[in-house]
């Protein structure tokens, strides 16, 4: 197919938004549902289900005609709710749930896959092939196949609440982040904070019909007041209502409290682990995983928090000397950590974020990063017209490769909003397979969160925004690039989960290259690149607080592994993150500070008994760049090498093994420690 017949065939195939109708959700799915299970009965029941394609390609392509309608209605509950929305996403969710649980327990098709494992002929499929069988062997016996009748009825009941209550943690915490604002028409109390915030949150006021200023718990809206609010009662106030979010404390207290939530759903995902077998459900979640044991994880943990503690310690001591002498701080506060940090930073190294973010339109950034990936990977990167979206923001985008042919499409929904899910993150849209009539073209979502165009003005970034963007995009390549046809190893698919951030943190080392900041930076008004001496500046502020940054990381990490790991017959969740702070925290919270009833990576997401991985892929990325610093940060042949081995190789192949085919050896934490700035 040439190259515009395939865009056009591609673009064909993306959902229509704005024909999604709630009224009509529970009805479409519920009949798509219907359809599918009888179809695989009949599957099943057939004598031509042997072989791959008597057997996995029409079940394949059953699951992804169910996900091709699901997959846009639970990307708008992302980004998009309403109540009309929330109330059929609700209504349906447990259905969905059920259809892909009932096929992890369904005898007949696990005996079907269990014959094509054994027969002769499992050697002439292909690698990818062969990972897919495994792979379902393998969930098989996760998803609780090897229960008895009563057993396995529990663990379905057990599968389908936690996914209940994973969505209404989701929901507590947003609606418990709008529901909280600050308003004043005094502009004195908004001293320190920058012009484009200062703009923000006069149109909030004008959004609400307010005179004045409203400040929110939108992420852009809180970390910017947190970091330039000069009047210490408005951090406080801030920092009480963000870090108290969906709990029984702060100023909506009980009202969204997820508490009742996280206890449930420890006791319930410790029960579905101890049903198949393992001790805890972090033993469970490692069965996915590269990690070999939770002693290993742990241990991992604990070594890197010891390389760091002493750094981070002296760090604390600089930071309470420098709030006491120069601010007048004292004792220094939770809500003073970040505005204190940010005086330091600028005093040390005169700059801050503030001082970039007219380097960095998001225009230009883009831009930026569409070169940046076309240097390293061959690829070119254009807007794709004449798509059906869900916001005037929303772009969309083709990545073609060197001979013009089209690799896949992606969405990019920047900039937060009201109904929108804090955060940012990389969804699949439609994934990478083989159809009879030809490779289905895989698209994804990219979303993030930033300061929104204010005042007819181009949205500016932080440099810390620029870092998300590549770390969302770097995800967005590994499902878009993949050269593997079977979706269930296709893309991030079948990837082990702490493996998963190789490619978004790898991809993140650009952003602190000077050849590459030159692509990404402009200043908005002038044109003029980003000042060489400004450059010098943000590299040595590079690792400014790398040791306190580390150890905050690896508390939530060993917090939600040691929670996990735990039986919860008497568990008191805030005892073990209290615990936790005392052995690696040096920067302690309030007593009152409700962290985790908001922490959807573990209770939303999935990342429960997995936040670790971040840390571990962290070494491999760090590991990865290292080879770019050896041959060159463009590389052609290291660029090559990791699309070939990391990037197309999809979940086909195990990660460690991809791992050492790019880098020649096992990784090594060296990098890591090095790029941090915790080596001696």
């Amino acid at each position: 197919m040439d190259p515009v017949s395939h865009l056009q065939a591609a673009r064909a195939r993306l959902p229509s938004f704005s024909s999604i109708d709630p009224a009509s959700i529970a009805a479409s799915i519920g009949e798509l549902l219907k359809t599918n299970e009888t179809a695989l009965e009949a599957l099943i029941a057939s004598d031509e289900s042997v072989g791959w394609e008597g057997l996995c390609a029409p079940l394949e392509a059953l699951n992804d005609r169910l996900s091709r309608a699901w997959s846009p209605i639970r990307h708008l509950h992302s980004v998009a709710d309403s109540d009309a929305l929330r109330s059929a996403y609700n209504s349906v969710l447990p259905e969905v749930i059920r259809y892909s649980s009932a096929q992890l327990q369904h005898d007949g098709l696990k005996a079907a896959f269990q014959r094509l494992h054994d027969a002769e002929s499992f050697a002439q499929l292909s690698p990818s092939q062969q990972q897919v069988v495994k792979h379902a062997l393998r969930d098989f016996r996760l998803g609780g196949i090897a229960l008895d009748g009563e057993q396995r009825a529990r663990f379905l009941e057990v599968q389908q609440r936690l996914n209940q209550l994973g969505t209404s943690f989701e929901q507590h915490v947003l609606d418990a982040t709008r529901a909280w604002s600050w308003h004043t028409e005094d502009l004195e109390r908004l001293r320190g904070l920058p012009p484009h915030l200062i703009h923000l949150a006069a149109q909030n006021a004008a959004d609400q019909q307010r005179a004045g200023w409203v400040l929110t718990l939108d992420l852009p809206c809180y970390q910017a007041a947190m970091l330039y609010a000069e009047d210490r009662a408005l951090r406080a106030e801030l920092y009480a209502a963000y870090t108290t979010r969906a709990s029984e404390q702060g100023p909506h207290a009980g009202q969204f409290d997820n508490g009742p939530r996280i206890d449930e759903m420890l006791a319930l995902r410790h029960e579905l682990a101890g049903l198949l077998g393992f001790a805890n459900y972090a033993e469970y979640s490692l069965a996915t995983k590269m990690a070999p044991s939770t002693e290993a994880v742990v241990s991992f943990l604990k070594a890197l928090a010891a390389r760091t503690q002493a750094q981070a310690a002296q760090e604390k001591r600089e930071l309470e000397a420098f709030a006491r002498e120069q601010l007048g701080i004292s004792p220094l506060e939770a809500w003073d950590a970040a505005f204190a940090s940010e005086r330091l930073r600028q005093q040390a190294f005169d700059v801050s974020q503030e001082a970039l973010r007219p380097y960095f339109p998001v225009r230009r950034v883009l831009n930026g990063l569409f070169t940046i990936v076309g240097r390293l990977f061959g690829l070119r990167i254009e807007t794709v017209t004449g798509v059906d979206l869900w916001h005037p923001d929303v772009l969309c985008h083709g990545i073609f490769d060197a001979n013009g042919a089209l690799r896949g499409l992606f969405y990019l929904d920047l900039f937060a909003r009201a109904g929108k899910r804090g955060g940012a993150w990389m969804d699949e849209c439609l994934v990478r397979r083989q159809t009879s009539e030809g490779i289905q073209t895989p698209v994804a979502f990219l979303t993030c969160n930033f300061t929104p165009p204010v005042a007819g003005q181009s949205s500016l970034l932080t440099h810390d925004e620029v870092i998300t963007l590549f770390h969302e995009f770097g995800h967005g390549l590994h499902h878009l690039l993949t050269q593997i046809n079977e979706a269930a190893v296709s893309g991030i698919n079948g990837v082990a989960w702490d493996a998963v951030e190789l490619p978004s943190q790898f991809l993140e080392n650009w952003c602190w290259e000077e050849e590459a900041l030159a692509e990404l930076s402009a200043h908005h008004e002038t044109g003029e690149p980003l000042p060489k001496d400004l450059f010098d500046r943000v590299l040595a502020a590079k690792n400014f607080q790398a040791g306190m940054k580390m150890l905050r990381q690896l508390e939530f990490a060993l917090f939600d592994f040691l929670l996990h790991a735990r039986s919860p017959q008497g568990l008191v969740v805030q005892a073990v993150l209290d615990e936790v702070r005392r052995e690696v925290a040096v920067l302690v919270p309030p007593a009152w500070n409700r962290f985790q009833h908001s922490f959807t990576h573990i209770f939303g997401g999935g990342y429960a008994a997995g936040y670790y991985s971040y840390k571990w892929a962290e070494v491999l990325a760090a590991d990865a760049f290292s080879r770019f610093e050896e041959e060159g940060v463009f590389s052609p042949q290291a660029g090559r090498d990791f699309m070939t081995h990391i990037l197309e190789a999809g979940g086909a192949t195990d990660a460690m093994v991809l791992f050492k085919r790019f880098r020649g050896r096992d990784p090594a934490p060296d990098a890591l420690l090095r790029h941090s700035g915790l080596t001696s």
